[in-house]
Order: structure tokens, then sequence, then C-alpha cells
């Protein structure tokens, strides 16, 4: 008898939005794989159309509900650049720390929530608060950390109010600054011991690696996330304004997402390809989490992303902590930003927990937008998601194992990538004929 293997999972759960896994083996031979997005365009680039440059990064921060901070951020900076507007040190500053809160965030969110069950062999992180309490109360007490950070940057914790074109509408006090340098010297010790429980299952991660190109922002002064230029693996230091020949979507037919791709057939990007690219730039901590785990550039298993990410959250606690001793060493000041609305096209990318994301915007001489154009992480990842299941599937078959192993470590793969599946979905254009 010939034996058939045939997985449709509807929805794969622990990640954020709907996806699909179809695979068709038989005779040890896969028939079909893929990876199927199924939701529907939303048409954030629409919606900014016609809008006031003041309203534009309120619109951006609601495409997600995770990377609202980041699409704040970026859509400031594409705002910025498009009319000529300079920011003061003390806003880069306070901006780089509301980014480094959100990837705390969506990090410790990630790793902890929606991998951990995967590596503890249970369903959801519910049954972990019975057999290992401890380790979750550490995880929430990052996450708490994390969403409160948010707060005293941002104005609340998810769709920020205080991030404005030129600066803050509200800024910290020196005594909360303080407040806050205290416990990011105290959740160190608990990211470590964190980092601690996630190597003695690490096991659990799949060996699997393809090689692919890595894209992410990176710069010769610090870890890229908020300012850089684009690069990749494959081909160096690129340009940020020619994105659209870095990225080039395409669509295909079994997806509402559309797929990228640049030097091969697809790349990565999140929190691996930046460690792949910028991993001298790290904090001390943060190096010694990536030693613990072997975790070396170029490194080309997929599912050593949540790893990355891991080392990402030591690195924005340590980061955290020298710039709010810059801020608190210079002094608080009340600024006001000062300057004129000038027509213009401008590009704004920053790196998303998720990855590189870019907004790309034209003001006219009303300062309204009259062009939008958006490119999230999660989109760029779709191909190379597509392409690792390519490879995984035929090897998982070969090696004969059985349907429910062969589900969780394709499931396991996606929620590797951490994708924003809803934020991918954004436009998509149809011919009519």
């Amino acid at each position: 008898m010939s034996k058939k293997i045939e997985i449709k999972i509807e929805h794969v759960t622990r990640v954020e939005g709907h996806g699909n896994i179809v695979l068709d083996a038989e005779d040890g031979a896969v028939k079909q794989v893929q990876w199927q997005v199924s939701e529907a365009p939303r048409f954030f680039e629409a919606m900014m159309v016609g809008r006031d440059y003041t309203e534009l990064t309120h619109i951006a921060s609601r495409i997600c509900g995770i990377c609202s901070i980041s699409h704040g951020l970026v859509s400031l900076k594409a705002t910025e650049n498009a009319m000529g507007v300079k920011i003061s040190d003390q806003t880069l500053w306070l901006r780089k720390l509301a980014h480094h809160a959100e990837h705390l965030q969506s990090h410790v969110l990630h790793v902890g929530y929606l991998v951990a069950p995967d590596l503890f062999g249970v369903g959801s992180v519910f049954p972990l608060v019975g057999t290992h309490k401890d380790i979750v109360v550490k995880i929430i007490k990052l996450h708490r950390l994390a969403n409160e950070m948010s707060d005293l940057f941002c104005g609340r914790t998810t769709h920020p109010i205080t991030l404005t074109v030129g600066g803050f509408t509200k800024i910290p006090t020196e005594k909360e600054l303080v407040a806050l340098r205290h416990r990011l010297d105290d959740a160190i010790e608990t990211t470590k011991e964190v980092a601690g429980v996630v190597l003695e299952n690490a096991g659990k991660l799949p060996d699997f690696t393809r090689e692919t190109e890595y894209i992410a922002l990176s710069s010769g002064d610090e870890y890229a996330m908020y300012d850089g230029v684009i690069s990749s693996t494959d081909a160096g230091r690129l340009n940020n304004d020619d994105y659209l020949d870095i990225t080039n979507e395409f669509v295909v037919p079994y997806s509402t997402a559309k797929h990228a791709r640049h030097k091969r057939d697809s790349y990565m990007v999140g929190a691996l390809a930046r460690f792949n690219l910028n991993s001298e730039k790290l904090s001390p901590l943060a190096k010694d989490v990536a030693d613990m785990f072997g975790l070396k550039p170029l490194n080309y298993n997929p599912y050593m992303n949540s790893v990355a990410q891991l080392v990402e959250v030591a690195h924005c606690l340590e980061d955290s902590i020298s710039k709010v001793d810059a801020l608190l060493d210079t002094g608080l000041k009340d600024e006001v930003p000062d300057f004129k609305v000038n027509p213009g096209r401008g590009v704004g990318v920053i790196e998303a927990p998720r990855g590189l994301l870019i907004h790309d915007y034209t003001i006219d001489e009303n300062g309204k937008c009259i062009k939008a154009n958006c490119v999230i992480p999660t989109n760029q990842n779709h191909r190379n998601i597509q392409k690792d299941m390519e490879v995984l599937a035929p090897q998982l078959v070969g090696q004969d194992k059985d349907k429910k192993e062969i589900e969780l470590t394709l499931e396991m793969l996606v929620r590797a990538y951490d994708p924003c599946i809803s934020c991918s979905t954004h436009y998509l254009k149809v011919d009519f004929e």
C-alpha cells in the first residue's frame, strides 16, 4: 500500500493573523507544500492619502497592535524626511527608548508565550503555570516592564499618542527615568534566568538549515534598530531610497499577501537577520546570551530566530540603561518642534521586531499626503517561509516522521518567524479583465 500524508492546517496557532499550511505527500515524495495567507487586504496606504501630515503617524500605528510603536516611529521618519524636519538628540534618545520598549514587549511575548510551549511539549502557556510557575512569573515580569516602559514614553501601551512630528507632546520626568533605570537593572538578572531555562530546553528546536539571504539595517556606530542603512549578507550595504529594487514585491496565486525577493529567490528579515549582520555591535550581556546558545553569524537555521530575539532582549535592556543615563546626564528639556511644512517625498526605514519596515510618503505644499507605500516585515518573510518548507517537508517525509510530528515541525517553522500576518496583507492590486 502507498503511504499518503495529507496535511491541511487552517489558521496556524500562536501567531498573529491567519495562515494555513498545506502538504500532500505519497510514497515518500512531496507533491505539494504551501504556506498560504488567506486574510483580506486592509488598504492602509489608501487610508493615508488625503490626510494631513499630523495624522499619518496615528493612522500608521493602527496597522498593527503589536508593532504599533515601530509603525508610528517609521511614519514620523518618512514624514520628517519628506518635509526636511530635523530632530534633537533628546528626541532621538527618547524615540530609541520607545523603540526598545516595543522590541522587549514583542520578543518577550513571542519567546515566553508562543515559542515556550513548543519547547516544553504543551499546547499553550497555560499548562506551564502549573508546572513551571517560577519561569512564567519571570516572563510576565519582563513583559510588564516592557508594557509600562511603553506607557512612559508613548502615552500608552499600544497605539502611541505622544509621538509627533519633530518631537513629543509629553516626555517623562527625571524621577520617572530614575525609577525606570532601577527596574531595567533588576531585569538584567531576570533575563539571564529566562535565557538559562530556554537553553535547557533548546534541544527541542529543530536542527534545520537552508542558506538564504539576510537583509537588515546596519550601522558603523551601533546595533542598528532605529537608524541604519539597508544591508544584505549577499550584497553588502544598499541605499534606503532604492527599497523598491531591494524588496521586489510580487503576487502569488495561493496567498493574499505579496512575496519578496532580492539576490536569491527569497530573503529573511528579523532578529536573526539583524544578528547575522550586526552581532559585533551587540551589548556585552547580549553577546553572553548568544554565546550560551552557540549562536554565531552566519546562522542559517530559521528556528534560531527565537534565540536571536532573546539575545536582543538583553541588548535592548542594556542599551536602554545607556540611553536613560545619557538623558539624566544632560538633563531633560521641554522642547517645542520648530519647522515649516514643505512638500517632498520621504522614505522612512526602521527595524520592527519582525524585521525591516519601510514607509514612503509624498507630502504636498498643504501638508497633505498624496501618495503612500508601506513594506511590512512579514510580507518580506512569506517567500522565505515557503522556500524553507519546500526544503524541510521532503526531509521530514523522507525520515518517515508521523503526521503529527510533521505538522508540529512545520507549525514551529512558521512560529519561528514570529509572523504578523494581518499586517502583511496590506495591499493587493487587482486587474479586472
